[in-house]
């Protein structure tokens, strides 16, 4: 159901899941949730689909997890890859129905209730607060894919002027799984010797070994989100092509109705992989389509499952552990700066500003499930 109702990107995803998870269903509390998004922003690739994946590590170890995460893409990667075979039938003007239109101010009510929960369990201080305001103000104006990371370094560096201690609770050490970072590696490199090898040796088959290795690549390397792949695959298959695969305005058409529809921003890549391989026939437009969101989403599964035991164990230490208030922090500040960026985006009428306040009234003094408030707001885009 989160996976068919999650609208307003990594930050959007966050509330919803601070609804559902934490106090519908209880499968962790604000406080391990605020941590694993915090953590997993420090990582490169999907930091809501590592979030999430990290959810199904906590009730269920690594099966748990996989199955976590492909229940989370697969909807929005299904929609998307049916859209590169779609599109042809389509006048593009059309797609951009008004079905959607109040889907964007009912997002900012969910990042409204999210950051006000999360100002709650974070904020404790005047140091954190200053934290949270510095963090705020630097994501509104500095767009770097290097901006989150920095910030939650910094956040960490600076809380550690506190005093704060480490309770005397007794925590078995996790073990590190060293097979995900091996095979993160040793995936790494086949991807990019096969891909060269393929090009080099002009194989008919070469065009699937060059797109996983780019699209591996991009897990591999992307602080930022959405909007940076957005400009990744950009410069690679519309610019940087001798030959484009696509036209910027198909690029831009998907990313379009990526932001209408639920789900994971990566899900765009199932969209790219099929336009990428359209032209050589359906059967290698439906691997390109099922590639793409493979080699994308993989990097991101391999880096938190090595990672977290590490980052777990690390929490021990008096450094790691003052560091984690001032993350958690900034990212109460970047949870801020998302709601203002996306409020200021939506046009500011009567009828936007009454679905924002219902759907924070709606998450804040009632327990309906988030999925009939998205269908409410689908439901009267359709009527109106």
């Amino acid at each position: 159901m989160h996976s068919l109702t999650a609208y307003g990107g990594p930050q959007g995803h966050l509330a919803m899941m601070l609804k559902t998870f934490v106090q519908q269903r209880r499968d962790l509390t604000e406080a391990e949730l605020m941590e694993y998004n915090a953590f997993c922003q420090l990582l490169p690739g999907a930091s809501s689909s590592q979030t999430l994946t990290l959810i199904g590590y906590k009730r269920g170890g690594v099966p748990l997890a996989v199955v976590t995460l492909l229940i989370w893409i697969a909807p929005a990667c299904l929609l998307m890859g049916s859209l590169s075979f779609l599109l042809q039938y389509f006048d593009q003007k059309a797609l951009h129905t008004d079905i959607f239109k109040y889907v964007q101010p009912m997002a900012v009510g969910f990042l409204i209730f999210g950051s006000l929960r999360a100002f709650s369990i974070s904020i404790r201080n005047l140091a954190t607060f200053i934290i949270m305001m510095v963090a705020l103000l630097t994501a509104i104006y500095l767009k770097s894919p290097w901006t989150f990371p920095a910030l939650i370094i910094l956040g960490g560096i600076v809380s550690n002027f506190s005093n704060k201690r480490i309770p005397d609770i007794p925590d078995q050490p996790k073990k590190i799984q060293w097979t995900n970072i091996w095979l993160f590696a040793t995936l790494f490199i086949l991807a990019g010797v096969f891909s060269e090898v393929a090009r080099t040796h002009n194989w008919m088959t070469r065009r699937p070994f060059n797109l996983f290795e780019n699209f591996y690549r991009f897990g591999s390397l992307v602080f930022g989100g959405g909007d940076i792949l957005i400009a990744m695959m950009l410069e690679q298959y519309v610019t940087r092509s001798k030959s484009a695969f696509m036209s910027a305005e198909e690029l831009l058409t998907g990313a379009g109705i990526m932001r209408a529809l639920p789900g994971p921003t990566f899900s765009i890549t199932a969209y790219v992989g099929g336009m990428v391989m359209h032209n050589l026939g359906p059967g290698y437009q439906l691997l390109g389509c099922v590639l793409a969101p493979v080699a994308i989403f993989l990097p991101s599964l391999l880096l938190v499952l090595f990672f977290f035991p590490i980052w777990t164990n690390l929490k021990k230490y008096v450094v790691i552990y003052r560091a984690l208030e001032g993350i958690n922090a900034t990212v109460v500040g970047i949870m801020w700066a998302a709601t203002i960026m996306l409020f200021m985006a939506i046009t500011p009428t009567w009828y936007n500003i009454l679905i924002t306040l219902s759907t924070l009234a709606i998450l804040a003094f009632s327990r309906l499930p988030s999925p009939f408030i998205v269908l409410a707001c689908l439901l009267l885009g359709w009527l109106m």
